[in-house]
């Protein structure tokens, strides 16, 4: 299955580089395992520009910050599609100068683009988005590892 993974988030802005550096761990892993399957890249984006990221694939991951929501700092949520249309959107997942990720998949589909049929978010909450800093909070920290496993889980699966 052809899979695009998207790291996404702003390394110098602490806990919201938690995708980037999730995303630098699983190529790593998935560089020495010559898995040419699939494609690790970073992103700064959402909406539209995200959505146009993911064309032509099977299959995305997606791995964001998020601060929504009363849980502890380093929680490690998995959302589907529905799930997102559901929650509260991750940090990159939508924009007040574009339009979020569920419409902006939704009208790529409407115009025929070729969308990954199946789609998952790793979000994982974090304390700070707001400091400078290429290091994120020790919470945000621990996760990555966490959010590196359940991803090659996901793969594996």
């Amino acid at each position: 299955m052809n899979t695009i993974i998207i790291g996404l988030g702003n390394p110098i802005l602490s806990d919201d580089g938690v995708g980037v550096l999730a995303a630098q761990a699983l190529a790593a892993i998935i560089d020495a395992e010559n898995r040419p399957e699939v494609t690790i890249t970073e992103a700064s984006v959402g909406g539209l520009r995200l959505m146009e990221m993911m064309v032509g694939y099977d299959r995305a991951i997606l791995i964001d910050a998020y601060t929504a929501g009363e849980d502890p700092p380093g929680t490690v949520r998995r959302l589907t599609l529905a799930g997102l249309e559901a929650a509260s959107a991750t940090q990159h997942s939508a924009s007040d100068h574009d339009t979020n990720l569920v419409t902006a998949l939704d009208t790529g589909r409407r115009m025929g683009f070729s969308l990954p049929g199946e789609l998952v978010i790793y979000a994982v909450r974090a304390a700070n988005i707001a400091d400078f800093s290429s290091e994120p909070t020790p919470s945000v920290a621990a996760a990555i590892p966490i959010v590196t496993a359940a991803v090659l889980t996901e793969l594996a699966g």
